[in-house]
């Protein structure tokens, strides 16, 4: 029996754009019976932060992070052409009308193809971005937990 591959991805962007391809390529793998880790980090994060406001204790500088960054997956920008927020608006009439997955729903997806959602332990410390700020069926871990995935890995991105 073949051992099972393994695509890894390492979502550092936090634009709509590009976690978009990130979760599109996640769940091509994972369709393709391939073992798929999502790693999560600086502004990837925001892929998997919940919509609603979570009230935590912050000090200044992470209040100021988590007003400015935008707050889960819906809410991101575009790397190109996001024209002061038009520009996501444009591209999820495009995604509707062309009857594709929207980043929300292909996150569902993933969770429903067990793909592995990691975030950044360091750099939720960082931003201070709390654990309960996080949707639920996110793993928490370092560099390791993505390395442990990655260096068996058959596809490993960077995104």
């Amino acid at each position: 029996m073949a051992e099972k591959k393994k695509t890894t991805i390492v979502l550092f962007s936090g634009e709509y754009d590009k976690a978009m391809a990130a979760y599109i390529i996640a769940n091509g793998a994972a369709a393709y019976d391939h073992e798929v880790t999502i790693f999560h980090t600086f502004w990837g994060l925001n892929a998997l932060r919940k919509d609603e406001q979570i009230t935590v204790n912050k000090g200044f500088m992470e209040k100021m992070f988590g007003k400015f960054m935008p707050r889960g997956a819906d809410k991101m920008g575009l790397s190109n052409m996001n024209y002061l927020g038009m520009g996501p608006k444009m591209i999820k009439k495009v995604i509707k009308k062309h009857n594709a997955m929207p980043l929300p729903d292909l996150i569902d997806l993933a969770k429903e193809l067990d793909v592995k959602l990691i975030a950044c332990t360091m750099t939720m410390d960082l931003l201070g971005i709390e654990q309960k700020e996080m949707m639920d069926g996110v793993d928490y871990g370092g560099v390791a937990a993505y390395i442990g995935d990655a260096e068996d890995g058959n596809i490993n991105l960077f995104i």
